[in-house]
């Protein structure tokens, strides 16, 4: 019965410093399917800013295969979280982005930088991110 209370306490711990379940992981999988209903309607299906509302928008939306590319071989996470989440909004939208708002919200979840700086997100977030890593050139 100890034993038992041991590895409570050791699972406990594990998942309190984000070594718990797999089900609690990033999910690209997840993640293709939040772009493709909240996203690809501007950036397109293949990521590269050319959705069917590109040719309306004020400003064209940026080709999201070559984020890491652009920023000298590391993924900007910090400044795509924020876009994403709505910590850094952009004025082409007319509203803060997401436009789709509270699908992104809850599920309390943080993500690491390269450089190892924690990001607090939301799972629906974590898991477009993971999606748009796996999408760089």
């Amino acid at each position: 019965m100890r034993d038992l209370r041991v590895f409570g306490t050791v699972g406990l711990l594990a998942a309190c410093m984000g070594l718990g379940s797999p089900a609690a992981a990033d999910d690209a999988a997840n993640g293709k399917q939040i772009y493709e209903t909240y996203c690809a309607t501007c950036h397109g299906l293949d990521g590269r800013g050319q959705g069917p509302m590109a040719a309306i928008l004020l400003l064209q939306p940026p080709d999201l295969t070559v984020l890491t590319e652009k920023y000298d071989g590391e993924f900007p996470l910090f400044r795509v979280v924020t876009r994403i989440d709505g910590r850094d909004p952009l004025v082409s939208h007319g509203s803060p982005m997401p436009i789709f708002g509270g699908f992104f919200e809850g599920q309390d979840t943080a993500l690491k930088t390269d450089g190892g700086q924690p990001v607090l997100t939301s799972q629906p977030v974590a898991d477009l991110v993971a999606y748009l890593r796996e999408v760089q050139e």
